[in-house]
């Protein structure tokens, strides 16, 4: 259990992240993860400070911690999930970037952040199908721009596969200037 002192402190790294006093910051929640390293919120504000500063590799360990030692709260869970993978795509570790953030979409299937990253992680994969698919389903579902919604039945059509010998119907009505909703 943190002492009172300990709390204030955590709670000022958190605040200095947010003045974009991001090295300070980093200092604090390195003593305060020497004192508590089973901490998860500790853990997730460490690993997010070393996410800050392009320090990536640093954050991957306390990104596992936070998540494995239990204890975050269901939204900061679902943003080490997210940042996580997103660390492991930046740094080139797509195997485990595709594992974690699928685990992300199964535990939070409504974070669309989560699906995206997982998208770009499938793309990098070479799997351009199923990145594409789940890119695009993305955009339908979450695009309140009218040109995208008044095309979403084409668009859905074409994320269910690309390739498929029936978009050409599609395109052949899109090019006579049919909306095939």
């Amino acid at each position: 259990m943190m002492t009172t002192q300990d709390n204030i402190l955590l709670k000022s790294a958190i605040k200095m992240r947010h003045e974009k006093e991001f090295k300070a910051s980093n200092r604090i929640l390195k003593k305060l993860d020497a004192k508590y390293p089973l901490n998860a919120n500790i853990q997730y504000q460490y690993a997010w400070s070393f996410d800050i500063l392009g320090q990536e590799r640093e954050a991957v360990p306390h990104y596992y911690a936070a998540i494995d030692n239990n204890g975050l709260e269901s939204v900061d869970l679902e943003n080490a999930y997210l940042g996580l993978g997103s660390t492991l795509r930046s740094i080139g570790s797509y195997d485990e970037s595709l594992d974690i953030l699928s685990k992300g979409t199964e535990l939070f299937p409504t974070n669309n952040a989560l699906k995206v990253f997982k998208g770009m992680t499938l793309y990098n994969l070479k799997r351009f199908k199923e990145s594409s698919t789940i890119l695009l389903q993305c955009l339908i579902e979450t695009s309140e721009d009218t040109d995208i919604k008044s095309y979403a039945k084409a668009l859905g059509l074409y994320s269910q596969d690309l390739d498929h010998a029936r978009i050409l119907k599609i395109r052949t009505a899109l090019f006579l200037g049919h909306n095939p909703r």
